[in-house]
């Protein structure tokens, strides 16, 4: 054994999108996915297990698609995921995961054809974490897209009588899944995206913002990069007080023309930029 100092070299991304339906999932995470891989889709994989959903993004660019049918057990997840590393590809999308849970031959079911009983999950939580696993330790980028939808809560009301109210969205796979993850952004019906869980610092607390190949770009930018890429917009830094101080749109075209080659070359600085340029126009609200 060896002690060493910590250091980030070529991290791989584990980004989660939860969302309702229609909220924008797949669409967003090709569109990471370009940004990951330098605009190339074609070192992408999507494992399809909505109805051959990826198809109808065929015109975003030459992305694979590997459909994934029931049962959706954790160990078929695990063989498409080996299959997409077997040939290549440097971004693996799962859409969805929350077929594992409670999909047809899914988690859920497992349980409930073994008897139902609480100590049958004693052989099924192994299978998933097995699932988890799998994405954890994937040589490739993995993002997973996740529903959510409307949870429920039994409770008495001064009268005694028992009233079922709604309890906000939940994510329809097993709970604390989004702790895996390195990022779990949540999206709204607007296509708008907050981070709920962000390890590197990059969107946590910051507005909603709509995921997009840029944001694959920063992303990519910080696993292969250190701390140091960071520092340079955190708040204290010369960049991050030079966009700050801005408050007209001019101020801020006059920045990016004075530092055009530096700006140009790092997302991280592009993405403040931006962010300081939506808070000007009033199409975000500052931090």
């Amino acid at each position: 054994m060896q002690l060493r100092k910590a250091t980030r070299k070529q991290a791989k991304i584990r980004l989660g999108l939860s969302a309702v339906s229609g909220a924008g999932k797949t669409y967003s995470a090709i569109l990471v996915a370009k940004g990951l891989t330098g605009g190339d889709l074609s070192k992408v994989a999507i494992i399809d297990t909505e109805n051959g959903s990826a198809d109808l993004y065929a015109h975003m660019g030459d992305f694979n698609v590997l459909p994934l049918t029931a049962p959706f057990s954790p160990e078929r997840y695990i063989d498409a995921i080996r299959a997409c590393e077997k040939a290549g590809m440097e971004v693996i999308i799962v859409d969805s995961i929350s077929q594992e849970w409670e999909g047809r031959g899914g988690c859920l079911e497992i349980v409930e054809s073994l008897g139902g009983k609480y100590q049958d999950w004693a052989k099924v939580t192994p299978r998933h974490q097995a699932f988890l696993e799998a994405i954890l330790h994937s040589p490739a980028h993995v993002i997973t897209t996740v529903r959510r939808k409307q949870d429920y809560e039994m409770i008495k009301d001064n009268n005694g009588k028992v009233k079922v109210e709604k309890a906000g969205l939940r994510e329809v796979t097993r709970e604390g899944f989004e702790y895996e993850l390195t990022i779990n952004l949540e999206m709204d019906t607007r296509h708008m995206a907050t981070a709920s869980k962000d390890r590197t610092g990059l969107f946590m607390g910051k507005p909603a913002f709509q995921p997009s190949e840029k944001t694959g770009e920063i992303i990519l930018q910080w696993c292969e990069t250190g701390e140091e890429a960071l520092s340079s917009i955190k708040p204290g830094s010369d960049w991050y007080g030079k966009v700050e101080n801005c408050t007209t749109q001019k101020e801020l075209v006059e920045l990016y023309s004075k530092n055009k080659a530096e700006v140009d070359s790092n997302p991280l600085l592009q993405q403040l930029i931006a962010n300081r340029r939506n808070i000007i126009n009033g199409k975000l609200s500052a931090a």
